[in-house]
């Protein structure tokens, strides 16, 4: 059975899959693929009948991060791995769901990963039930699944078909694609529409200015913050436009997106997509660029080379001078020292309503991390956000966006 993805809303989302020991365990390799593809992060817990019929690696290979299959991994847990994966979960997807583990999970046990992990865990929880048709339709059964259904556990499925035993009736698991649909469906309901009706531009990503065809000067900017920030406004309603320099990432749903190289395009594409209501400059631009760059490549013919540089425009005070729908300008920087100094002096300089500062050139953080740590200052305040994904981060900024709307 095949169907359409509608992943809008899983992009930036966390989601652990938990995977019961049953032969439908195969289709949760193509559930993994279809939430990555729907720009969610995905980590795979396994109980261990599920190793049974699918490798922990399939799943690493799919999700691209460590399968976790045991409460007894020595490295993992000297930290209580199992307690920072239940807490790194924005939702929790059980699929599949057989009937000894909603058994296990509607009397409260924890007596592997798997069932710790939900009990450990505040994010919602979904089931994928899949079993035989008797096993389902059994008292107990459902008496169970009343129990988790009351706790506020959603359920897809079981679809009525064909079932591996040769038997048909209901309890096969629902499609990968139903369960993408079903998870995409809740996130939408669960995202305040605050920003609906206002349009949102977003630069990200570094600029590269050419210095002949083959050598340019660039920066270390991934754009992964930018993008983040433009993924969570879209799913807030904005109608989004974000302009990109050159990054190797996957556009976010319900983005209009604008690829460009240089300073010059990205000044153009900035200000072709105005007017707007919002403008959030993550990108990381370019302060100068060659005043002349040469037709052909530069021979190495002497022990030192002189570039003639010159500034480029300043974009994020531009556009912070336009006097169109503008209602909020927010600004990026990313300093190595005196981080408080220089993003308050820029915040003043550039006559912005609000500045997003990090400190780079650390471990496990900046540019090229997907984690990160950040304060955003204002005229008469300032708010710290905690080293957390940058997917996390960005919805964490749109909050503190639509309150200085109002302010």
């Amino acid at each position: 059975m095949s169907g359409p993805d509608k992943t809008q809303g899983l992009a930036g989302q966390r989601l652990l899959l938990c995977v019961g020991g049953g032969i439908a365990a195969y289709k949760a390799l193509e559930l993994v693929r279809r939430l990555r593809d729907g720009g969610a992060e995905v980590q795979v817990a396994m109980t261990a009948g599920a190793q049974h019929f699918v490798t922990p690696l399939s799943f690493q290979a799919l999700s691209g991060q460590p399968t976790r299959t045991t409460l007894w991994d020595s490295a993992a847990e000297q930290a209580m791995g199992h307690i920072e994966l239940a807490r790194w979960a924005d939702r929790v997807i059980v699929a599949p769901a057989t009937a000894d583990l909603m058994a296990r999970l509607a009397h409260g046990l924890a007596d592997d990963l798997v069932t710790t992990l939900c009990l450990a865990t505040t994010a919602p929880i979904m089931l994928a039930p899949a079993m035989n048709h008797r096993m389902w339709q059994h008292p107990a059964t459902q008496a169970n699944l009343a129990t988790l259904r009351a706790r506020g556990v959603q359920v897809v499925g079981p679809n009525d078909g064909p079932l591996a035993e040769g038997e048909s009736g209901p309890g096969r698991l629902a499609e990968p694609h139903e369960i993408v649909a079903a998870l995409a469906g809740q996130a939408a309901a669960q995202v305040p529409q605050d920003l609906a009706g206002l349009k949102v531009v977003v630069s990200a990503g570094p600029t590269y200015e050419d210095l002949d065809p083959v050598r340019y000067l660039g920066n270390r900017s991934s754009g992964k913050m930018g993008f983040a920030v433009a993924a969570s406004a879209a799913r807030r309603g904005a109608r989004v436009t974000l302009v990109a320099g050159p990054v190797q990432l996957p556009t976010p749903a319900g983005v209009d997106r604008v690829d460009v190289r240089s300073a010059a395009q990205m000044h153009a594409a900035v200000f072709a997509a105005l007017p707007a209501d919002i403008y959030i400059g993550a990108a990381a631009v370019a302060d100068y660029t060659p005043r002349e760059p040469a037709a052909n490549k530069i021979k190495k013919s002497s022990e030192s080379l002189a570039l003639d540089l010159v500034r480029t425009p300043d974009i994020l005070a531009e556009v912070a001078a336009q006097t169109q729908a503008l209602k909020l300008v927010v600004g990026f920087a990313a300093e190595t020292n005196n981080v408080a100094e220089y993003a308050r002096r820029k915040l003043e300089a550039k006559r912005l309503d609000m500045i997003v500062a990090n400190r780079v050139g650390i471990a496990d953080g900046g540019f090229e991390s997907d984690q990160n740590a950040m304060t955003a200052y204002w005229k008469d305040g300032e708010r710290s956000f905690a080293s957390a994904p940058k997917t996390r981060l960005a919805d964490d900024l749109m909050d503190l966006i639509v309150e200085r709307l109002d302010a």
